[in-house]
């Protein structure tokens, strides 16, 4: 009886863990593969590999973050990124940073990285943080202000925001377990996408009469 207790329970791993472990991503099986960004090799999940001769010690190092960005910008924030178009030697290595100031008042505006967790550290100044939940939370907006020398953590796909609710110019930096953890600006993504989303489709989802999509979609014509 208690061998077929055993064997019920390994078929039921094997069954129902063994896709979830072939559903991880692979780990790399060389020391680095710095990016060939302009190879025409196709790949599926990365950038193809420079020869390992052709890759100087700049894949381990750089300086990218030490200057800060100008948040002389309609957001009142500059971020600068350092994913694996940046600093390829990121690539296959699951790992990103961003570094991110602000003015007083202002913002990293809603939005979305759909292929990574985020975890930060306020650097200078307050940050009011906010995430908010899916319908699992009933949209909850989990909110706090962080400040210098505090964390905070975004899990993957939830739309969050910064807000620097200080008179002074605040600034964090932002780590994500991927390479290329992307981004959708959920402002410019409702208002500025090319091709536009059609008037009446917004003006239903967002129960306001078509003046108010049309200025909104000019506020947003030229990006960010």
């Amino acid at each position: 009886m208690g061998c077929s207790k055993t064997l019920v329970a390994g078929l039921f791993a094997m069954l129902f863990l063994a896709p979830a472990v072939l559903a991880t991503d692979p780990d790399p099986l060389q020391d680095f593969c710095v990016a060939d960004l302009d190879g025409k090799a196709v790949s599926v999940n990365g950038h193809t590999c420079k020869p390992m001769s052709e890759a100087g010690d700049d894949f381990l190092f750089s300086s990218k973050l030490a200057k800060a960005g100008n948040t002389s910008t309609p957001n009142g924030s500059a971020v600068t990124e350092l994913d694996v178009a940046e600093w390829p030697g990121t690539n296959t290595l699951g790992v990103s940073m961003n570094r991110v100031v602000f003015a007083p008042g202002g913002t990293n505006p809603p939005h979305i990285h759909p292929r990574a967790t985020e975890i930060g550290i306020v650097m200078k100044g307050e940050l009011l943080v906010g995430i908010l939940g899916s319908l699992d939370s009933r949209n909850k907006l989990y909110s706090r202000v962080v400040r210098a020398g505090e964390t905070f953590l975004i899990p993957r796909g939830l739309m969050h925001f910064q807000f620097n609710v200080g008179k002074t110019e605040a600034s964090m930096v932002v780590s994500f377990n991927s390479q290329n953890p992307g981004i959708v600006f959920v402002p410019l993504t409702l208002f500025g996408s090319n091709p536009p989303i059609p008037t009446p489709v917004l003006t239903k989802a967002l129960r306001v009469e078509a003046g108010v999509v049309e200025l909104l979609k000019s506020k947003f014509a030229a990006g960010f």
